[in-house]
């Protein structure tokens, strides 16, 4: 499991981290933030795997769209 600081998530998912934190606030698909420490300047971490399968996940909903629309 590798952990990645906000600005490689963000990287990951080619938004910008502002585009990232609009996301975990609003999708209650994506995957929940690690904050390490309790002070509001704790760094914040993401799960890169539980990233991956959240990307996978809207791939999975795309293709199925595509194929109802197709039928």
């Amino acid at each position: 499991m590798a952990l990645l600081r906000k600005h490689s998530a963000a990287a990951l998912i080619g938004l910008s981290k502002t585009a990232l934190d609009t996301i975990v606030r609003t999708d209650p698909s994506f995957p929940r933030p690690i904050k390490l420490g309790e002070h509001r300047q704790s760094a914040v971490l993401f799960d890169e795997g539980e990233l991956n399968a959240w990307i996978d996940s809207l791939k999975a909903k795309r293709s199925n769209q595509a194929a109802m629309g197709a039928v």
